[in-house]
């Protein structure tokens, strides 16, 4: 009996723990992304050791990633490897026969690096390539203090998969606002012009009525001053 409720009581904690490992996993944040837009991605990095922080990152990029940028890491030194593509890309500006291929991040210092229970962000601004529907794998090796090196190069659902972001269809509300706000100006544009053809109109109304306003008193006037010269 102790013995089944010892089996029992370890499965739960194992069950428990499941959780907390797979939530230690390196990834890329977002996990989705818009096909051909440009964003921000963030390599998320936890520290899964107890007595050793994390000191290098390095990622592997999937192909198409032609230029990339880094937010500035304190206490962190980044460096870019590119590489030759097979067939350039042509673009307005010119063929690009290059890529980034590797990104790797090293802490100055031991005490600089990803400390036990913590776990820190390195955003990359980049033009998401690919197509909708398509996932992008990012094989990443984290290196501890202790020169451990955890493989994150594994299949989804591995123990150290390797981080994915799906691709989705560009937003077609981005837009909307500009189409909206043309075909608004659009409808507005007539109005504009009735509302200045019916000021033109009142004006002329108002000079007219003025002017009969002042005949009128001229007429009164001069009705006034022949009264009194024609009485006996």
């Amino acid at each position: 009996m102790k013995r089944t409720i010892g089996a029992v009581a370890a499965a739960a904690a194992g069950a428990l723990a499941l959780p907390a490992a797979a939530g230690a996993h390196v990834t890329i944040q977002p996990t989705q992304a818009q096909a051909g837009s440009s964003t921000v991605l963030a390599v998320r990095v936890p520290n899964e050791r107890d007595d050793a922080s994390t000191v290098k990152v390095d990622v592997r990029l999937p192909p198409g990633f032609v230029s990339a940028s880094w937010e500035a890491v304190p206490g962190w030194k980044v460096r870019a490897v590119k590489q030759k593509l097979s067939q350039p890309i042509r673009t307005d500006d010119g063929p690009i026969d290059e890529q980034i291929g590797e990104i790797v991040w090293t802490a100055s210092s031991k005490s600089a690096g990803v400390q036990p229970g913590e776990f820190r962000d390195f955003p990359l601004s980049v033009v998401v390539p690919g197509k909708a529907g398509q996932t992008l794998t990012f094989k990443a090796l984290q290196t501890y203090s202790n020169g451990d090196v955890v493989r994150w190069i594994g299949a989804p659902g591995a123990d150290e998969p390797a981080p994915q972001v799906k691709l989705t269809a560009a937003s077609s509300t981005a837009t909307q606002p500009r189409q909206s706000g043309s075909s608004q100006a659009q409808a507005q544009a007539p109005a504009a012009v009735a509302d200045d053809d019916s000021s033109n109109g009142l004006s002329i109304v108002a000079l007219v009525i003025g002017a009969l306003g002042l005949l009128i008193g001229v007429v009164a006037l001069v009705m006034a001053r022949r009264g009194p010269a024609t009485r006996p």
